[in-house]
């Protein structure tokens, strides 16, 4: 860890000597050595790793600022196309972590998730119609920040409640009918505060999040009970084969159907091919790794992280590639929006959860919900259904930030409950 710190700085340095000896074109690889040193050293400092992924997020869109065309194609393929399917892959390993309960749980907390859902779909999105407004951003980019408020709340928000001391079920229960709610009421929301901005598709923005958010999810669900599962049938050879063989045929059956067949549903066929694909590896990595190599059982919760990690850090590089120039003339107001807008969240989402009288550790759930975004939804939807990567700036800026800030207010809240604890014990 220190020869990783000390490389870090080092090339800091050597950047600095290259700038003012004019040598501009080594700039470029020597600040992107600098920031991987220094990105390999959070990740596995004890204190600091909490934003690992924030200083890999500045690798990557170093990277991509200095060398875009080298997150534009490879061998004529146009990297953009993965963005759709790194976030379906993000969104399976969200549906693998959730169970049927957690949208059931609604039943159990009607009045705290019902608030919590009110103030997701009206605080961020009216703050970021006002924020764009304020700014005077052109049209594209204020329809991005006005596209982040819009959609549900973020996974992350999950974990900051955990680390905050909040209640965890609630917060799980949030995100899954927010993001349930989000085919319908992100359209409606992006139609009415940013028709005027851009032209907005509602009917291609909901099919867009059925594909890229709902049916990965879904089949996330479906790989939880096969991974999780105590029942004999899902630690069997044959039964996990089967399902093997069923999920990996099944995408190359629907992946092979001419999208005109589908009719309607073809706007959603890449999330059934890719679902199925993925149940499929998931009963084939189970097998193989749990079963017959007598493997950790945990495996896919270590895995899930890096590659949701990695998938979000190669979008943003991606979106950051093809608007450069426009990031760099309005990166520094989009960081200062996004600081607004995340703050925003986190006081409306806490005190007006205060206000009608929810406890303590709900409020700090409805602060991170309301404050959180996916913004890899927020991410594909710009691209796909706006087509525009000026669009897709703000929420490839305002993710990373919600995770420092997020980081920072639930390790905040983690000190001043052990604080409160200690005081009542002495």
């Amino acid at each position: 860890m220190k020869i990783l710190a000390y490389l870090a700085v080092l090339f800091l340095v050597l950047t600095a000597i290259l700038s003012l000896a004019g040598l501009s074109s080594f700039i470029g690889i020597t600040l992107v050595i600098a920031f991987a040193c220094a990105a390999f050293f959070v990740t596995l400092h004890p204190v600091l790793k909490s934003f690992a992924f924030t200083v890999w997020v500045v690798v990557f869109v170093t990277a991509s600022l200095f060398y875009p065309t080298a997150f534009g194609t490879w061998f004529g393929f146009d990297l953009g196309v993965l963005i759709v399917p790194l976030i379906q892959i993000i969104m399976f390993g969200m549906g693998t972590t959730l169970n049927v309960g957690d949208f059931t749980r609604v039943v159990k907390l009607p009045w705290p998730v019902f608030i919590g859902l009110f103030l997701q779909f009206s605080v961020m999105p009216f703050a970021g119609l006002g924020i764009a407004t304020l700014f005077g951003f052109e049209p594209e980019v204020a329809a991005g920040v006005i596209l982040i408020g819009s959609c549900p709340g973020g996974v992350a928000s999950n974990l900051m409640t955990f680390i905050a001391g909040g209640n965890v079920a609630l917060s799980v229960t949030m995100t899954s009918c927010s993001t349930l709610a989000s085919p319908l009421m992100t359209p409606f929301l992006m139609k009415t505060l940013a028709g005027k901005l851009i032209e907005i598709d509602f009917i291609a923005m909901m099919l867009s999040i059925l594909n890229m958010i709902i049916v990965p999810i879904i089949a996330g669900l479906v790989a939880n009970k096969i991974l999780y599962s105590k029942k004999r049938f899902y630690h069997s050879v044959v039964p996990l084969a089967c399902l093997a063989i069923a999920g990996i045929g099944l995408s190359v059956l629907f992946g092979s159907i001419p999208a005109e067949t589908y009719g309607p549903l073809a706007a959603i066929k890449s999330g059934l091919v890719l679902g199925f694909a993925l149940l499929g590896i998931v009963a084939l990595a189970k097998l193989s790794i749990s079963i017959l190599l007598k493997g950790p059982e945990n495996w896919m919760d270590k895995a899930l992280p890096l590659v949701s990690m990695a998938g979000i850090c190669f979008i943003i590089a991606i979106i950051t590639a093809r608007s450069s120039e426009k990031l760099l003339s309005v990166g520094l107001l989009l960081i200062l929006a996004a600081v607004i807008h995340n703050f925003i969240g986190y006081i409306l989402g806490y005190w007006l959860a205060r206000a009608v009288k929810l406890e303590e550790k709900s409020c700090r759930t409805i602060a991170f919900e309301v404050g959180m975004q996916n913004g890899g939804m927020a991410s594909g939807l710009a691209m796909t259904v706006l087509n525009s990567a000026n669009a897709a700036l703000a929420p490839a800026i305002f993710g990373p930030w919600m995770n420092i800030s997020g980081s920072v207010l639930a390790n905040f809240w983690q000190k001043k409950q052990k604080a409160e604890q200690t005081g009542e014990h002495s």
